[in-house]
């Protein structure tokens, strides 16, 4: 691959976890949070855990927005790994301040990040199965029953269900992938799903050699 895999430094996720699974599958990662580097990878992977509101903080102080923006409307594969996911929504109902605005995402998706149900046990932590809802590279040689390592309050719900990639039951099914063209999102973590895990890496990592694997 001539050009590395940027994984985004946003001062919100754990990167030596991705960035050794990515190794592990024979990506050149390099962590950054240079927007010159991010914009002249091969690919992206959005990693991220905490608050969605401190988060984006943080990704405007670094001027990461636009960087991340421009990537996917240009078609660079693009991959947000858990609340990486979710700043890719439009807003979210977790917030600082209980009454105030929903904070906003980067809004590279329409739809809403929400929180699960009263009367579920928040985190979900654990492993859990994830169901392809469409045929998708991503998703090569896993099947529909493969388990996958989550850890989160909050999930996404996108506008168009034909961008959901994969459901998850906890409670009530929610999704737990999702694709628009270029741009993908897991609320699992894969760099802790095992073989599974590598095993949907190494797809990404096909994507970007071969972007046309992906549907239209």
């Amino acid at each position: 691959m001539p050009k590395s895999v940027a994984v985004v430094d946003s001062g919100c996720a754990n990167l030596n976890s991705i960035y050794k699974a990515l190794v592990k599958v024979s990506l050149p990662a390099v962590i950054t949070d240079d927007a010159a580097v991010i914009a002249g990878a091969a690919g992206v992977v959005f990693p991220g855990v905490g608050a969605f509101e401190h988060a984006m903080g943080l990704i405007r102080q670094k001027g990461l927005a636009s960087v991340l923006l421009e990537c996917i409307a240009k078609g660079k594969p693009f991959l947000g790994i858990c609340l990486g996911l979710q700043l890719l929504f439009l807003s979210s109902e977790e917030r600082s301040n209980p009454g105030g605005p929903l904070p906003q995402g980067l809004g590279a998706v329409a739809g809403q990040v929400r929180r699960f149900p009263a009367g579920l046990p928040v985190p979900h932590v654990g492993w859990n199965r994830v169901s392809p809802a469409r045929s998708h590279p991503l998703f090569a040689g896993l099947n529909g029953g493969t388990y996958f390592y989550f850890t989160h309050s909050y999930y996404v719900q996108p506008s168009d269900p034909g961008h959901r990639l994969a459901v998850t039951d906890y409670g009530a099914p929610f999704t737990s992938a999702i694709g628009v063209r270029n741009l993908l999102g897991v609320q699992f973590h894969p760099e802790k799903s095992g073989p599974a895990g590598l095993r949907l890496l190494s797809n990404f990592g096909n994507i970007i050699a071969d972007p046309t694997l992906l549907p239209a």
